[in-house]
């Protein structure tokens, strides 16, 4: 995607140009389902996740800032935690419809075990490490909305994300 094309696409969208909207639509909403397609493997749920990012793109284009990345990159990290959110909440809901008699008779395989162990690590980080980890990763938030919304400083973020994912990698690995 050549950002010179989409760059005033995505500013005439943050004007509420709707046509605009829709070439920007149009010329990215392809690769953007391949993006998202990969990674939860579902159709239904992968549809799902670019049209939620392409409302966050109508509602945020004013926020876009080219210093960090070309447009077509912040538009594939809105997909992106979009489609984590996805899969974080088809897992849960999986995981709640099982009930006690389907747990005798389902074999849990690799992969429950693995989130079960996830889960259980992510309990033991610190309060702060937990909720930046959530907000950054399940929610989306960038670093500067992280400040923002939690009121602490870049660098003190940063630490507690950093420590916090060392301390899963650690816990993991046991």
């Amino acid at each position: 995607m050549d950002n010179d094309d989409l760059l005033p696409l995505l500013c005439a969208t943050a004007q509420g140009d709707k046509n605009a909207f829709s070439s920007l639509y149009q010329q990215t909403s392809g690769k953007l389902f391949a993006i998202s397609l990969n990674m939860l493997t579902n159709r239904a749920y992968a549809e799902e996740a670019p049209q939620d990012a392409f409302i966050k793109t109508w509602h945020n284009a004013s926020e876009y800032n080219a210093s960090k990345g070309t447009v077509f990159s912040w538009m594939i990290s809105i997909v992106r935690y979009r489609s984590l959110d996805s899969l974080r909440y088809h897992k849960v809901r999986k995981e709640q419809s099982l009930g006690d008699d389907e747990y005798e008779n389902e074999n849990v395989d690799v992969n429950y075990d693995e989130e079960t162990k996830l889960v259980n690590c992510i309990e033991q980080l610190e309060p702060q490490q937990k909720q930046a980890i959530h907000l950054a990763y399940y929610k989306g938030l960038s670093h500067s909305e992280l400040v923002d919304h939690i009121e602490t400083p870049l660098g003190t973020v940063k630490s507690w994300i950093r420590r916090g994912l060392m301390q899963l990698q650690r816990c993991l690995t046991l």
